[in-house]
């Protein structure tokens, strides 16, 4: 074995045992089985049985999984995330019990849209006006994920307590377009009825401010995304949408998953307000719109352009909300 195998040779005394074992008999290479546990539980029996387990309640516990089967923590936990390739998340918020109406809804919306984004890009960016409203507080605290900071092995972590947004508030009603806010409106809190009236009123302000800042914007024809609150369609509302010459776009229903202000604009707003006491309106409000302004077109341009890829997700997940 020397001369063939050279130094990889394996030494005298493992030869010796090997020839000894064979001289009494034995016929296989392979190692006798062992009374007690197999080292490798991770069967693909149990691997199934595991899957079968959490489909029908996804909510257990490792612990209790490892129970039923008769296994380790630790090999629960290595099927789960090794070979199921799943995880425990919380459940997360919606707006609605989506019905089969509602998503087919969303679905048919969304292709609408799609239609008119794909038939000119650059026209639908240059045309695009988007608003709603949203409250702003003059102490919005940190969450738990904003307050993460850097420690050594040996530092005790850092200790968070749970604070609620103050009282004080402001609603802003924002419109914007790709290159940047056309106007801002706020209410205080005891006036923060949104009517029918108010939002006619909205319109013609909103369109000052387009005529004001951007030039053929009008000529070329306001397309307007908003959402389906009761006050948008109230009457009177729809009235001066039509006087203001706005084309308006069929946003669906119980839908903020689909509108910019929603899941773009206002998350980027309150997470850099998050944190910071404010000690009265004007302070909040000259907050808000200092951070407006000090975002450039990009930002803006970039939230619009987010809406194809929105709207694309909603068909693909067959009207069903996005998480992201």
């Amino acid at each position: 074995m020397v001369n063939v195998y050279s130094e990889d040779a394996p030494q005298y005394s493992t030869v010796a045992k090997w020839a000894a074992e064979f001289n009494r008999g034995r016929t296989i290479l392979e190692d006798d089985p062992r009374s007690g546990r197999p080292a490798d539980v991770i069967t693909d029996e149990i691997v199934a049985k595991v899957q079968n387990i959490i489909t029908t309640d996804r909510r257990i516990k490792v612990d209790e999984i490892a129970s039923e089967c008769g296994i380790s923590h630790g090999s629960v936990c290595n099927i789960i995330h090794e070979r199921l390739h799943m995880s425990k998340v919380s459940a997360r918020w919606v707006p609605r019990n989506l019905n089969a109406q509602d998503r087919h809804q969303r679905v048919v919306s969304s292709r609408e849209l799609l239609d008119i984004y794909r038939a000119d890009p650059e026209n639908f960016h240059a045309r695009l006006v988007t608003g709603d409203e949203t409250w702003i507080h003059h102490w919005d605290p940190e969450t738990k994920k904003d307050s993460k900071q850097w420690k050594n092995k040996t530092s005790p972590p850092p200790k968070k307590f749970k604070t609620q947004p103050s009282a004080g508030k402001i609603m802003a009603t924002v419109f914007w377009d790709s290159k940047g806010v056309l106007m801002i409106d706020y209410k205080p809190p005891k006036k923060t009825k949104i009517t029918g009236a108010y939002w006619a009123d909205l319109m013609k302000k909103l369109r000052n401010a387009i005529k004001e800042k951007r030039r053929g914007m009008l000529t070329a024809g306001v397309l307007l995304l908003h959402d389906n609150a009761p006050a948008h369609k109230r009457r009177v509302a729809q009235a001066a949408i039509r006087e203001c010459k706005f084309e308006q776009l069929n946003q669906p229903p119980y839908s903020p998953d689909l509108e910019p202000s929603n899941y773009y604009l206002f998350r980027h707003l309150k997470s850099h307000l998050r944190g910071t006491r404010f000690a009265n309106d004007d302070d909040l409000i000259a907050a808000t719109e200092a951070w407006f302004g000090g975002q450039g077109e990009d930002f803006y341009f970039q939230g619009i352009e987010s809406l194809q890829h929105k709207w694309e997700k909603c068909i693909q997940v067959h009207g069903d909300y996005i998480e992201k």
